[in-house]
């Protein structure tokens, strides 16, 4: 790829955090830059149709079915309305809405070897004598991407807090994976350009425990 600060869909010009261009990178090296130009040109060699089909394999088009109550439902474009505007800004994660909950459902997704699994919150339940009620089992929904694929992001994701972005989460003697992202608020009243900055990680990268996802 190659980053020149900037890049141009239609009418419309998307910059990079880096604004004077990040030059020649590979895919892994734009995703230690959270390099903007680089996912929208994923995007647009993808195309609508298999851009959405993995976009929907994530689960990022349904709610996630834990078992709380009143889970929102996620807010994206219609993929047979889909421009190619709205698959550029879709592309860097602006011009949607999706829950905290599905972000980290489906980066848990590459944790465990590209099966996306069914999130829960309560593990067992006991009775006041200490017996077992019930229990809830581990089950996979379905397979987003290959065991090598998963793998492969995770590598990339752990050069990310290696010495990309996300370098302020590198832990000496854990192996962490991880991706920062800025999003634009769409539902404010201010005047003000309003962001959400997040950080979402796994560890061990080789054994994955424990997920976690900050924003501020």
């Amino acid at each position: 790829f190659n980053c020149t600060g900037s890049y141009r869909i239609a009418d419309i010009n998307y910059h990079c955090v880096n604004r004077s261009g990040h030059g020649h990178q590979n895919f892994t090296k734009g995703l230690m830059n959270s390099c903007n130009p680089v996912f929208i040109e994923i995007g647009q060699r993808l195309g609508v149709e298999k851009f959405n089909k993995y976009f929907d394999a994530f689960g990022f088009n349904e709610r996630t079915g834990i078992d709380v109550a009143n889970e929102s439902y996620p807010v994206v474009h219609n993929p047979e309305k889909m421009t190619k505007v709205d698959l550029a800004s879709t592309s860097f994660g602006q011009t949607i809405r999706i829950s905290p909950l599905q972000l980290i459902t489906a980066t848990c997704a590459i944790a465990n070897g590209g099966n996306l699994m069914q999130p829960y919150l309560v593990k067992s339940i006991v009775d006041s004598d200490g017996n077992l009620v019930s229990e809830t089992e581990p089950v996979v929904k379905r397979r987003v991407v290959s065991e090598s694929t998963a793998k492969t992001v995770c590598s990339m994701m752990e050069s990310v807090v290696e010495s990309g972005t996300g370098k302020n989460a590198y832990i000496a003697g854990y192996r962490v994976a991880g991706k920062t992202a800025t999003a634009e608020k769409l539902d404010t009243e201010s005047n003000e350009d309003v962001y959400i900055a997040s950080f979402v990680c796994f560890a061990p990268a080789d054994d994955p425990k424990v997920a976690i996802l900050v924003g501020v």
